[in-house]
């Protein structure tokens, strides 16, 4: 039932659909459309950090193994609460299902939650059917890297996590970039 549920989601573009935005009428107010201005945006990122089912992978489904931060260490822990992660596993690892490439651990500011808001993605209004709380300032959160990247080209991009944010990142922004946004090392 889960899958079926999940590809009613996907086709409806309530998931984490790939390219094209979801007309206004069939978006969830928690999905968010991909930048243009990023180039491996237009490939891996549609809607994003949509805490609906369309996006998360049934709890079942194990982390991915081996997966690296930006450090080159282990993938760390980015949020257990609220529960984050595309696969709700509190890590922000990928896989081929993960089609908003959530690998970007940051801490929630006002600033980003405004600014995504006004992308069609509100973070901060809490959907209980959907299990989730809504994200404040101070909240960890798996961002899409696409999202991030927006972001941090207009100057609200949230502080990274970087032993928490998945190498994977490093192909939408070089790792000095995630440095100067990063939290103090002791996170």
């Amino acid at each position: 039932m889960r899958h079926v549920l999940l590809l009613l989601f996907l086709l409806a573009g309530l998931g984490c659909a790939s390219g094209e935005r979801a007309p206004e009428s069939a978006r969830s107010p928690v999905a968010e459309g991909a930048s243009a201005a990023a180039s491996p945006a237009s490939q891996g990122s549609g809607m994003c950090e949509a805490p609906d089912p369309g996006c998360a992978i049934p709890p079942e489904v194990e982390p991915e193994a081996g997966a690296r931060n930006v450090l080159g260490s282990a993938l760390g822990v980015c949020s257990n609460a609220p529960l984050t992660g595309f696969r709700r596993s509190g890590r922000c690892e990928t896989g081929a299902a993960d089609r908003g490439v959530h690998v970007v651990c940051a801490e929630m500011t006002d600033a980003f939650l405004e600014f995504t808001a006004g992308r069609g993605n509100d973070l901060s209004t809490p959907r209980p059917e959907f299990r989730f709380p809504g994200l404040r300032a101070g909240d960890r959160w798996c961002l899409c890297a696409s999202r991030w990247v927006e972001a941090e080209e207009r100057g609200v991009a949230p502080p990274v996590v970087l032993t928490a944010t998945d190498e994977v990142a490093l192909r939408y922004a070089e790792r000095g970039v995630y440095e100067a946004n990063a939290l103090p090392s002791a996170e």
